[in-house]
């Protein structure tokens, strides 16, 4: 036996023994890219009331912008870096660079040492999530890749709300440094037991990279791979624009700040649900019609919200877009990773990313035009209902050759 055979040999030992531990992992990793989602946002107010740096809204939303600039181009080169060096090795990186920066930011002794902190922290954050999902699906059972992806994503989600609640209680005991620490902390166990128990993927070990990038435009996926792209600017641009504004929309129309910010938790709430339940409707009904339906459903519901609704209706109503707004994004995901071939399939996910982060940047922007006019309700709902629709209108288009053989 030669020594190649048998080292792939024990390699494909170790990663069936360490199979188990792969979701955990991934799922902590995730759940970490989620704190990122919201602790901003949860530190911002204290920086702008106390003046720390002289800090101003502009400034603010300067350092906000690096961060997703940063997630941007992580996303677009790392998820390329891993089909090369390995999902496995990627992810330990990813995990190890955003934590690393996360804990700086506590320390950090300027707005434009924060700002640069946070820009190389979303080199790592970028990258993070389209790695995560190509390992989970390459590990994933049969028929399964769906409910894989939708239950990897449920870590973003209440790694956001978690954050959220522990910005309550920690930051008027220790200040707003100890929710960069918090965030940075468990990297401590966690990247070691990556190293430890993490496996590579099979499907990682079979290929031969070398398409990478130019692998998106060959063999019949040219026009799922524009679709993709364009879906999840879409996608995202519903997720961080809700996420953004959805409290201030709802005051505008009305609702005190209370109540609108337990529709926001009610929002993130609803995504969680809506993972679990969009992952096994995808198994069964296959993915590519699943998101369609999704991204209806969210353009549906978000055109309900502009309708003044009596109280319980109108959490259930926020419940239900939480759940097809946020699964909507994630099945583009699934979808992504059950087109491409296994040489490619970060790349592939990495650059939907990547190009969706744009629209993440958009959402914020769209939803503060339309407040600034004084028209974010009703009007709001309607155009990031609107964008649900053209998210629906260019899933749709993603059926290739290649892709409807290998996607129901």
């Amino acid at each position: 036996m030669s020594t190649e055979t048998s080292s792939t040999e024990t390699s494909a030992g170790a990663a069936a023994r360490h199979r188990g531990w792969v979701v955990p992992l991934a799922w902590t990793a995730v759940l970490l890219d989620g704190f990122d989602l919201v602790v901003l946002g949860t530190v911002l107010p204290v920086l702008l009331r106390d003046h720390v740096w002289d800090i101003t809204p502009a400034s603010a939303a300067a350092v906000s912008t690096a961060g997703l600039v940063g997630m941007t181009l992580g996303a677009l080169a790392i998820g390329t870096v891993t089909d090369v060096i390995g999902r496995r090795k990627a992810l330990i990186f990813a995990v190890s660079l955003f934590s690393a920066c996360t804990l700086l930011c506590a320390l950090a002794p300027s707005m434009w040492v924060f700002g640069l902190l946070r820009f190389v922290a979303g080199l790592g954050l970028g990258g993070c999530l389209p790695t995560a999902i190509a390992l989970v699906t390459e590990h994933a059972r049969q028929g399964r890749a769906g409910s894989a992806t939708t239950t990897l994503m449920t870590g973003y989600h209440v790694g956001a709300m978690l954050t959220a609640l522990l910005g309550i209680w920690l930051i008027p005991l220790l200040g707003w440094r100890s929710m960069f620490v918090a965030g940075a902390l468990p990297a401590l166990a966690l990247v070691p037991l990556m190293v430890r128990f993490l496996p590579e993927s099979a499907a990682f070990e079979r290929a031969r990279p070398g398409e990478t990038v130019a692998g998106l435009f060959r063999g019949g996926v040219l026009r799922a791979t524009l679709a993709f792209w364009a879906t999840s600017f879409m996608g995202l641009l519903l997720v961080y624009g809700l996420n953004t504004w959805l409290p201030e929309i709802m005051r505008q129309a009305g609702y005190p700040l209370g109540a609108a910010l337990g529709l926001l938790l009610t929002l993130n709430l609803g995504g969680v649900v809506g993972l679990v339940v969009a992952g096994r409707v995808a198994d069964r009904m296959g993915v590519r019609g699943s998101a369609i339906g999704w991204f209806a459903g969210a353009a549906v519901f978000l055109a309900l919200l502009s309708v003044k609704l009596p109280g319980p209706v109108l959490y259930v109503a926020v419940f239900l877009t939480g759940g097809f707004v946020f699964s909507a994004q994630v099945l583009v995901y699934a979808y992504v990773g059950r087109t491409y071939g296994d040489a490619f399939r970060a790349t592939g996910l990495g650059w939907a990313a990547g190009i969706g982060r744009l629209g993440a940047i958009s959402g914020p922007l769209v939803g503060g035009a339309l407040l600034s006019a004084g028209i974010a309700y009703p009007w709001g709902f309607y155009a990031f209902a609107a964008v649900g629709l053209l998210g629906a209108v260019a899933i749709s288009a993603a059926s290739t050759s290649r892709a409807s053989q290998s996607v129901p």
